[in-house]
């Protein structure tokens, strides 16, 4: 009888030994390692004259320390309660100031110790930059000179950036409008040791609220007294000499908008009733005007709550939406409202109309323009001349107007009508350029605009600038990149007049810089950054976009790395890990366009698979897995038999260039690309292996539409169910790595995904590894999480791919499985 105990004990300890690790975080071989920890060129900015940069400095990761200090999540948000400032929020830790024209940038002078700087925000004259530093007790006001490169700080660390837009410049350049912390703010509630009141309750009333699974709710009653003492704040006008004047009393402001002349600012501020259904942004809000000096105007919106919207993308709620300031005037408000009811069923001549409202922004406004589907925005040029847009997603169509706002009665010009998926016709974007209010506008010499366009082609990429005839719509081309081996990025124009342009230069193995190039000169050309390439292991490696096609035939690309110094012609087969995101067309002949660019600067970034290449393996980056659905079929009624063709025509492709064994292949991706990694394993027996970071697989969990599935379960219980990875465990015999932080905070893909998943692999006898993150959200940024994910990834794929054990049962010779 003991020996029997002795033995089921020894039993339970080996199970639970092997059901658990309780690991430190551990880090990549030193190939990967050299790849990681490099540091970071600058962010950079540059004024609109194209005379003055700025170089912003950063660590490329946070620390897990710094992830562990204390957060709220409160509809929608996440905050550091202590600081007051988003608990995910990007820090720069240096500035540099570059004239143009000079050889070197200036240190900037006065920064505080240790900084961590955030919010930065130009002055109407960019003379200046105001931004935020954050201390350990909260968020202080900063401003540097941009002639001097002298930072100084106007306010102690009172500030509240809770709810972002924290900065806001009056336009004489003197001061700014900030949110700070109001003296009555109360103590918060700690639920965590407070005693309930009572239970939580939640109402439906009969009307269908069909909502996206969103995450960082609020839940109960004291989640929304934390949210509104954490979200109210005062307007506090700030002078650049440090002097503070009271402009507004507290409430839980949202947005903060000046004229373009400066005399009026709207302001938009949050109310009651909160929702546990919806985030902060579809709570009831109201948009007042203001003079400058605070004193109220009018009310121009109030929104009630949203929670019942109709059914589909291009639903929208009814009243005035889109508020904004009309930017070539000195003070007009614009606003949208719906024709169609906010109905996509509904069928009328016109979704949409726009209109104008002026001072005193009473009663309703000026009807100027009606659109064929729904509104999605203007750029003003001059009192005849606009250019507006319209899309429908069903469609995938947008149209670009010129429209005459002087004249309401005179019907808009189309000059574009397309599917926006079709990168091959993409007429590019309008150039604009700051007006005499400081204000953004569309770019023009006498009847005639300029376009910026990507440049994709059957042939490759070759950015444009393009002039249009706004009259007839028809176009000159005054510039194509003819790079073959780079890659030319149209920035921006500086003077489109005068054919100055900022451009980007990069190629696989070069750096990413910036250029002034004269179009009206050819050779015309000004190197004005020397950032130098961190990742020289990567150098050798070849890079090269691949074409193929599906089994139907469909056209398909994706990136092939190879290691540096393997022979093509050796006959060695490698391992290979292939990475994809699958993506939704409503046509054949976009989904077949290719936009890769092997010219691409070669980044490994913490979610790349090309760290792989420097460890042996064939890499298919960006491998395209379009999943098409034409006319009235939608792309997910066949999603599960596209998706295995994708698959095997990356592999099929691979191997016809003699370079893998197919039998030692590993999918992997992040997101919906982590769902398609599960899918494949379920539906075909084309992988090793495969890994799957931070990924949804039971789609009735996402009930309302899940990434670009409008329909809810009810209407499609097939798909749904043909397409979750959890309905179809049975079917696994492929070694999967699921991986996913503990605080994801992306819409349906709560971390209880991959813990429920994980559990039924296991219960059905799978070969699986689950790893949870702490305190990681849909990205994974603390460094130690990183390096471990690596790790990770790393040793999964050495023991089921590279040092794949040869099975002795052989596989079925067809890819799909029933």
């Amino acid at each position: 009888m003991k020996k029997l105990i002795f033995c089921f004990l020894t039993a339970s300890f080996l199970f639970t030994a092997t059901a658990q690790e309780n690991l430190t975080y551990q880090k990549p071989p030193q190939e990967i390692l050299e790849l990681v920890d490099v540091p970071l060129a600058p962010t950079t900015i540059i004024d609109s004259k194209g005379e003055m940069m700025v170089f912003l400095y950063r660590d490329q990761y946070k620390s897990i320390a710094e992830l562990s200090e204390t957060e709220m999540r409160l509809g929608g948000l996440r905050i550091n309660p202590v600081t007051n400032i988003n608990s995910r929020a990007t820090f720069y830790n240096n500035v540099q100031v570059k004239a143009v024209n000079a050889k070197e940038p200036m240190e900037v002078k006065g920064l505080p110790e240790n900084p961590k700087l955030t919010n930065f925000t130009w002055s109407p004259d960019e003379t200046k930059i105001a931004m935020t530093h954050t201390t350990d007790t909260g968020v202080e006001l900063w401003v540097l000179e941009i002639s001097t490169g002298q930072a100084r700080k106007l306010t102690d660390g009172n500030l509240n950036a809770n709810m972002r837009d924290v900065i806001n410049w009056f336009k004489d350049n003197s001061a700014v409008l900030v949110k700070m912390i109001p003296e009555n703010r109360k103590e918060l509630i700690n639920s965590a040791t407070a005693i309930p009141e009572g239970p939580t309750v939640s109402v439906s009333d009969g009307s269908k609220a069909q909502n996206r699974t969103y995450q960082d709710l609020l839940q109960n009653p004291n989640d929304e007294y934390n949210f509104e003492q954490l979200a109210k704040a005062s307007l506090v006008k700030v002078s650049m000499g440090g002097t503070k004047k009271d402009w507004k009393e507290s409430k839980m402001y949202s947005g903060i908008s000046f004229s373009p002349d400066g005399n009026y600012v709207m302001v938009t501020s949050i109310k009651k009733p909160f929702s546990y259904l919806v985030p902060y942004n579809r709570f009831p809000s109201e948009s007042i005007i203001y003079d400058k000096e605070g004193k109220e105007i009018s009310k121009v919106n109030d929104v009630p709550l949203i929670e019942d919207l109709p059914q589909g993308f291009m639903a929208e709620r009814k009243g005035r939406r889109d508020l904004s300031w009309r930017s070539d005037v000195p003070a007009t408000l614009v606003y949208a409202k719906v024709l169609d009811g906010g109905d996509p069923e509904n069928e009328v001549a016109f979704r949409d109309e726009v209109f104008l409202l002026n001072a005193p922004f009473t009663g309703e406004g000026k009807s100027i323009l009606k659109t064929k589907d729904r509104f999605s925005g203007i750029i003003w040029g001059d009192n005849n001349t606009a250019i507006a847009y319209d899309s429908w997603w069903n469609t995938r169509n947008s149209r670009t107007y010129v429209f005459d706002p002087s004249q309401p009665n005179k019907a808009p010009k189309v000059l574009f009508d397309r599917n926006y998926q079709d990168r091959y016709n993409d007429p590019g974007s309008f150039v604009t350029k700051k007006n005499q209010f400081g204000a953004t506008v569309l770019s023009m010499d006498n009847n005639k605009a300029f376009l910026l366009g990507d440049g994709f082609s059957e042939e490759g990429q070759f950015p444009f600038v393009d002039e249009i005839n706004l009259k007839n719509g028809e176009t000159k081309r005054l510039y194509q990149s003819e790079y073959t081996d780079k890659k030319e990025s149209l920035v921006e124009a500086i003077d489109i007049k005068n054919g100055k342009l900022l451009v980007r230069i990069e190629a696989s193995a070069e750096y990413p810089n910036y250029y002034i190039r004269n179009i009206d000169s050819k050779n015309d050309l000004t190197q004005i950054t020397s950032f130098v390439n961190p990742f020289k292991a990567l150098e050798e490696v070849h890079k090269e976009v691949i074409t193929y096609k599906r089994d139907d035939g469909l056209e398909l690309s994706g990136t092939l790395y190879l290691p540096a110094n393997y022979d093509k012609n050796s006959g060695t087969k490698l391992p290979m890990v292939l990475w994809a995101y699958p993506r939704e067309f409503k046509d054949k002949s976009s989904a077949a366009q290719n936009t890769s660019n092997a010219n691409d600067f070669t980044y490994p970034y913490y979610g790349s698979p090309i760290y792989w290449v420097n460890r042996g393996y064939v890499v298919l980056d960006d491998a395209a897995f379009p999943i098409v659905g034409e006319g009235e079929e939608q792309p997910n009624d066949s999603f599960r038999k596209q998706l295995v063709a994708n698959g095997k025509a990356a592999i099929d492709a691979v191997d016809e260039l003699g370079f893998i064994d197919r039998d030692r292949v590993a999918v992997g991706g992040h997101s919906y690309g982590a769902f398609m990694t599960a899918n494949l394993l379920s539906h075909s027996n084309l992988f090793a292996a495969g890994i799957a970071r931070s990924g949804a697989y039971n789609r009735t969990l996402t009930p309302f539409g899940f990434q670009s599935e409008e329909r809810n379960y009810w209407e499609a219980p097939e798909v749904y169910n043909a397409m979750s990875p959890f309905m179809h465990v049975d079917k696994m015999k492929t070694p999967l790595l699921l991986i996913h932080g503990e605080a994801d905070n992306n819409s349906g893909t709560y971390p209880m995904q991959s813990e429920r998943y994980f559990n039924a692999l296991k219960g059905l006898g799978a070969t699986a590894r689950l790893v949870m993150l702490p305190k990681e959200s849909h990205g994974y940024s603390a460094k130690e999480s990183v390096l471990h994910v690596l790790w990770e990834q790393d040793q999964w794929l050495e023991k089921y791919v590279k040092n794949k054990e040869k099975t002795s049962i052989e596989q079925p010779e067809e890819a799909i499985k029933n």
